[in-house]
């Protein structure tokens, strides 16, 4: 494996990030609360449980457990928040743990094993299920988004209908080799 990995990961976090982000921007205080009901989760809930797994899962990742003591996985389900501000606060708090800790990892570090509840892991691995959980949660962000905000909502990708010319503004370019995430 290189260091086109590394590259490639951090970028799909940062692009993952920006999505929840461009999310957060077109709500309201109201809506980053909304739950449909006493089953589903607010977005600010969700940020709690993304946030709250990020700082335990990359605090000291190489050295101790993914799932740190300190962790109250069952509160991360109950909103502490009362402000908007607060919520993307935290969220960015749990982003800067994560890009601090895999941010300065050489190659060498990728093979190493780690652990998360006492199941080992390769550093890759451990970035892998990490890279999937949060980009699960940030669906589920983007959706919540999307069905409160309706027909104000700002596309974060490719607007609906808008696929051909697109792709005739991407295929009128020379081949190059980068990051998806690069033109966005």
């Amino acid at each position: 494996m290189s260091n086109s990995y590394l590259e490639s990961v951090i970028k799909q976090f940062q692009y993952y990030k920006s999505l929840g982000d461009k999310t957060f921007e077109q709500l309201s205080e109201d809506q980053i609360f909304y739950t449909l009901n006493d089953e589903t989760n607010s977005m600010a809930i969700i940020v709690k449980h993304i946030a709250g797994n990020m700082l335990s899962r990359w605090t000291n990742f190489l050295l101790e457990d993914g799932e740190k003591e300190w962790r109250n996985r069952d509160q991360e389900f109950e909103n502490s928040f009362i402000t908007k501000k607060e919520v993307i606060d935290y969220w960015e708090q749990g982003w800067k743990c994560l890009f601090d800790a895999i941010t300065p990892l050489a190659i060498d570090n990728l093979d190493k094993i780690i652990y998360i509840r006492n199941q080992g892991h390769t550093v890759t691995e451990a970035i892998n299920r990490q890279l999937c959980h949060y980009s699960y949660h940030t669906g589920q962000i983007v959706f919540l988004g999307k069905m409160l905000t309706n027909e104000k909502w700002q596309s974060l990708s490719i607007p609906k209908g808008n696929s051909k010319q697109y792709n005739q503004e991407k295929f009128s370019k020379e081949k190059t080799r980068k990051h998806f995430t690069e033109d966005l």
